[in-house]
């Protein structure tokens, strides 16, 4: 083509996952030790996260008989940490136990998953092929035990290892609007999952 730019193509095939994301989710919770549901990916703070968590169930039953289901508008969540509104706010519904995020690529998976290590365990899930590289041993493995998050892996058979376990002796940011946010999306979440009344 006299005149165009020619682009060059792609040699090396992108790296696919093994499994679906919420196989690989299941199994990397287990692999961590996580008990709880281990909800549908969704997307919090622009990154695509599976959320571990767990239903409080007396604070639960407290909401539902004051008649306030999950709140999922940031902006309303946000003015529970004001001082004239935080005693009269509702309670967190959901136990957070860990966020895991399912990645291609270990850069895309730690985008991912540090912004939650603020508030609790995280980890990402990454085939077997995207972790054997210089690349990995480099930079990868330096971020995540900087950032306490755990590396769990997948073989082509979906079979999950753990990697880096994750720190769990950190300094962790007290309750904030984001945090509160983040609780009343997992509580939504639980209670699609476990098909539960809402107030």
């Amino acid at each position: 083509m006299a005149g165009g730019r020619s682009f060059p193509t792609r040699v090396v095939p992108p790296v696919e996952l093994p499994a679906s994301v919420s196989v690989l989710a299941r199994d990397a919770a287990a692999q961590l030790g996580w008990k709880g549901v281990v909800l549908p990916e969704v997307t919090m703070l622009g990154r695509r996260v599976c959320v571990v968590a767990k239903l409080r169930t007396a604070t639960h039953a407290e909401r539902i008989a004051m008649g306030v289901a999950p709140v999922t508008d940031r902006a309303t969540v946000a003015t529970w940490t004001w001082p004239e509104f935080a005693p009269t706010a509702p309670a967190p519904a959901a136990e957070i136990v860990g966020v895991l995020a399912v990645a291609r690529h270990w850069r895309t998976g730690m985008a991912s998953a540090v912004p939650f290590s603020r508030y609790g365990e995280a980890a990402v899930v990454l085939p077997t092929s995207a972790v054997l590289s210089r690349d990995y041993l480099d930079n990868c493995l330096p971020r995540a035990r900087s950032y306490g998050v755990g590396v769990v892996t997948a073989d082509e058979d979906a079979r999950v290892d753990l990697d880096i376990d994750v720190r769990r002796e950190r300094i962790l940011l007290p309750e904030d609007a984001v945090s509160r946010w983040i609780n009343e999306m997992v509580y939504e979440q639980l209670l699609a999952s476990y098909d539960l009344p809402v107030a």
